[in-house]
């Protein structure tokens, strides 16, 4: 990868910032979870370890110092069922789809645009799911991270 812009890094801590706190939601909500629904936060939790892995290692090519994840976020609403660990879901998928599409509009390196959309689509058809979930229509809003 070659140089970025300041802005570019920025937006790319942004986006790490919000895979740390997605997978700290996941962590949280596979407790409430039932079984089905447990096994896919699980495999989302995984995406997000690849993207937060992937991201950490450009930082580093780019000799950026990566943003470290806080030790505890707090929820914008109480866990305590699996309805309310579902929703925890929808907010970090749609935390994360936020900064994604920050990076991919902050940037004009192909490479990272290419990423960030990648994330982006991904992170969508993950919110979708969880959407569903919840019951909260559309499954796809008509732009995704806005």
């Amino acid at each position: 990868m070659s140089q970025i812009d300041e802005d570019s890094t920025d937006a790319l801590q942004a986006a790490l910032a919000a895979e740390h706190a997605a997978l700290w939601a996941y962590g949280l909500a596979v407790a409430f979870l039932g079984p089905q629904n447990r096994a896919q936060a699980r495999d989302d939790a995984a995406a997000h370890r690849t993207l937060r892995a992937a991201v950490e290692t450009t930082l580093s090519q780019l000799g950026a110092r990566a943003v470290s994840a806080q030790p505890s976020y707090a929820p914008p609403q109480p866990v305590v069922d699996a309805a309310s660990a579902a929703a925890l879901a929808v907010v970090a998928e749609t935390d994360a789809l936020g900064a994604w599409r920050s990076v991919l509009e902050r940037t004009e390196d192909r490479p990272l645009r290419g990423a960030a959309l990648d994330a982006l689509t991904q992170g969508t058809l993950r919110c979708a799911r969880w959407r569903v979930v919840v019951g909260s229509p559309p499954a796809i809003p008509d732009f995704p991270g806005l």
